[in-house]
């Protein structure tokens, strides 16, 4: 290793400092790498499939992808979807095949952020994972199930990274603060296990924040390693700069409105005040949210209570005339509203049952007693005929309004 890269390596992040760098020092994930599970018996025999690693931020994907390099035989070609394209792509599946040819060597590439190539871009690997020319290594935060090609999708192994819990976070935490090779171990850094449970719990189960956090609250008291540096609540807070698990056109987004539309629908306030809060707290916009109470209202609730409808409506007139922040506690209002709200689906599946019922069978007549004539021909020819006015029957006629064919349907009780 040359100067240029020993100092390089020295003023690293100290997340990438304290990156595993084997399975032993590696925080979590035990459901895919445990020592008895096919990926890590996979690993260690050198012997991988083409795999998808799918998870939060700060999981361990990149690091697994790193711990892989070290122990395979074959070459490792680590790729960025972020800054390379296909013409990159080409020239390492070009020396990929004569490797293969020549050497019998196979090819492990890693593409970090896989979702950020577009499907032509993916097309064009799919062949060469096909045959075999490459092992493809993928990291994605985005559900593979958007954003990866169904036809490459189908031609890898899927491991699932779970978010680390707040045990794990700290594991790594103390780990980086006691390494005096690649940690902050020269430091005289005092932090208590309540502090430690504040940086974990709102580092988002995502190592990288912690250790970033971690880094700059010990950078920014200005003390060197000889004196006394004393973590508190008001340093760590400031360091960490909360940022919220949402993405507002990502997978998140989704998951968290169908957590706050079934909230309502089993009528528990509570969470359904919790997740409108993520969602608000995280940026997404009001008057979205707004439009999907005013759905809720009449697909969730309907006859069962009519005022819902009239409360969603109220509730995204007022957040379009107040915007954010303001509207947050219209929006709490109509939630908890509607989560109280007695429900009843039944208006629901009457349309669905009349759209299928339209899509199925044939458009049948408007009954002639229920057609208007406003022309002499119309009425010889028996529009109108024994029309019976409700008024003059007090509401009570016998009388059918629906085609022949239909006659005596039910679509609502």
């Amino acid at each position: 290793m040359d100067l240029f890269e020993q100092n390089l390596k020295k003023d690293a992040p100290l997340a990438d400092r304290m990156r595993p760098l084997n399975f032993e020092e590696f925080v979590g994930q035990e459901q895919i790498i445990g020592q008895s599970t096919l990926l890590r018996k996979a690993i260690e025999g050198d012997n991988l499939p083409s795999i998808l690693f799918w998870g939060p931020p700060g999981t361990g994907k990149t690091t697994l992808a790193k711990i892989i390099a070290e122990k395979t035989q074959a070459v490792f070609i680590p790729f960025s979807a972020v800054t390379t394209g296909v013409k990159e792509l080409r020239e390492v599946v070009s020396a990929a095949i004569d490797r293969k040819k020549f050497k019998l060597q196979k090819t492990i590439l890693f593409i970090d952020e896989i979702h950020r190539w577009n499907k032509s871009q993916q097309d064009v690997l799919l062949p060469y994972v096909e045959k075999g020319i490459v092992t493809l290594i993928g990291a994605t935060t985005e559900n593979p199930s958007f954003e990866v090609n169904s036809a490459l999708l189908s031609r890898c192994r899927v491991f699932i990274l779970n978010q680390l819990d707040k045990e794990q976070i700290k594991k790594i935490v103390q780990a980086a603060i006691s390494d005096k090779d690649r940690g902050l171990g020269n430091f005289q850094i005092k932090i208590t296990d309540e502090i430690l449970d504040f940086l974990a719990n709102l580092s988002n189960g995502d190592a990288r924040t912690a250790l970033n956090a971690l880094e700059f609250a010990v950078n920014s008291t200005g003390k060197n390693k000889t004196s006394e540096i004393i973590l508190d609540k008001k340093i760590i807070e400031q360091a960490l700069q909360k940022s919220y698990l949402y993405d507002k056109a990502g997978e998140q987004h989704y998951n968290i409105i169908s957590a706050l539309h079934k909230s309502m629908r089993g009528s528990d306030a509570n969470a359904a005040l919790y997740w409108l809060g993520r969602m608000v707290e995280s940026g997404e916009d009001p008057l979205y949210v707004a439009r999907r109470l005013v759905r809720f209202a009449s697909e969730d609730i309907g006859l069962a209570d009519p005022n819902a409808l009239v409360q969603a409506v109220s509730a995204y007139t007022a957040c379009h005339y107040l915007g954010y922040p303001e509207c947050d506690v219209i929006l709490a209002q109509a939630v908890a509203y509607l989560a109280k709200a007695p429900k009843s689906n039944k208006l629901y599946e009457a349309i669905n049952k009349v759209k299928r019922d339209i899509k199925e069978l044939p458009n049948e007549p408007v009954p002639l007693h229920i057609r208007n004539a406003p022309t002499e021909l119309m009425k010889n020819l028996g529009y109108g005929k024994d029309y019976k006015y409700s008024p003059n029957f007090d509401y009570k006629e016998e009388q059918d309004y629906l085609p022949e064919k239909l006659k005596g349907k039910k679509y609502l009780d």
